[in-house]
């Protein structure tokens, strides 16, 4: 076994209804005036507004910042920030999906430094500290509570990252009643991220270890168990309550075993034509998974003992079948099975392969090297350009 580090949050609350006691973590790390961070869609359905109350109702008054959107661009984060440094905040709270959690996070950092957000980005970037920073999740995808990653938008087709412990949270809050009625399509998008950072956790090339690797294989059986239930009857808690944990765990495991390719390959599609980001990770994924069974087929196989518990044959039966496995669960939960589907042109195909080469921070966590070529030819395959 090769040494290893594992990182992962002090606290992990688990328990339905555990936002509206928010202020009993506030109280404990001090927080008496939070910047509560999240998106104008949970103020239209009315989420945020329970939690908000909650808290003043404890004595935690609250500066609302509400105006977070998909792949959230420098401006949002400049704002947030700018919103609490002028009520001198002493707390960041974040309410929502993977992106209100890394805006969160950049904040909490900004308002406790005095470095620029240029400055942030890269690994280990961060010189300073952060203000005290509980995540609340309202997807069960991203895993973001309990990652040290934080993605921004920086121009029309870019995004960067910031990557340091630092970032990750003092307190992990996962309340299953925050997800119930979540829409499917959401439901289906968000799970299928989850369950590539369970599987590209598990054959992450430089920094796979046992802490991962069990965690990986937990959040894999939580999410393939539960993922057609919570996409047709939303309302169904240990459903809901099970994928929460299930991208939780999946979260904890990339966060020390880095994801790779799929999400590499993924990425560009976000840039270039703002697909969402599980979706994008769903329409490479068996293209990916085909591309790397030379060097993952052992590993796959053991995958399948959970995505296909029956499955039995040879090491490459069993790692066909996975793959086979994931393409109709993709199918059952109602997401487009090929890049052409999504409106994905053909001849921009090239132009993504290059931008694919610019993640070679991910890149190098897969099991196969990928060159230009290679990406050019899976995406070929996802978009179903016969070869």
């Amino acid at each position: 076994m090769q040494p290893f580090v594992f990182n992962t949050v002090p606290q992990l609350i688990c328990r339905p209804g555990s936002a509206l006691d928010l202020a009993e973590s506030c109280q404990r790390l001090g927080i008496r005036q939070p910047l509560l961070v999240t998106d104008p869609g949970l103020m239209a359905i009315g989420l945020v507004q329970p939690v908000q109350a909650a808290l003043e109702a404890a004595g935690v008054p609250v500066v609302l910042y509400d105006q977070v959107r998909e792949d959230p661009p420098e401006a949002t984060v400049e704002a947030a920030a700018a919103l609490g440094r002028a009520a001198a905040v002493d707390g960041v709270i974040a309410l929502g999906g993977g992106s209100s959690m890394d805006v969160a996070k950049v904040v909490a950092a900004l308002l406790a430094g005095s470095q620029p957000l240029q400055a942030l980005y890269g690994v280990d970037q961060i010189s300073g500290g952060r203000l005290p920073l509980i995540l609340v999740p309202t997807t069960a995808g991203t895993g973001s509570e309990v990652t040290p990653v934080a993605v921004i938008t920086t121009g029309e087709t870019t995004k960067a990252g910031v990557s340091s412990a630092v970032l990750l949270p003092d307190v992990a809050l996962l309340d299953a009643d925050l997800t119930l009625g979540l829409p499917p399509r959401v439901t289906a998008m968000t799970g299928v991220d989850a369950m590539v950072h369970a599987i590209e956790a598990y054959t992450s090339k430089l920094k796979k270890n046992p802490v991962s690797d069990n965690l990986a294989r937990e959040a894999l059986r939580l999410l393939a168990t539960h993922i057609r239930t919570a996409v047709s009857d939303g309302g169904n808690r240990e459903a809901r309550a099970a994928m929460l944990l299930g991208a939780c765990f999946a979260g904890q495991a990339f966060a020390n075993a880095p994801v790779a390719a799929v999400h590499a390959l993924a990425y560009p599609l976000g840039g270039r034509y703002h697909v969402p980001h599980g979706l994008s990770n769903s329409l490479v994924l068996p293209a990916v998974l085909a591309y790397n069974m030379p060097a993952a087929e052992a590993l796959y196989a053991e995958l399948a003992e959970i995505v296909v518990p029956n499955t039995t044959g040879s090491v490459s039966t069993r790692a066909a079948a996975l793959v086979e496995a994931l393409q109709q669960l993709i199918a059952d939960v109602g997401l487009p099975a090929t890049l052409a589907e999504a409106g994905v042109p053909a001849a921009d195909l090239p132009m993504l392969a290059a931008d694919a080469m610019q993640q070679q921070r991910l890149l190098v966590n897969n099991p196969r090297e990928v060159s230009e070529a290679d990406a050019l030819a899976i995406y070929r395959a996802a978009h179903g350009v016969s070869a």
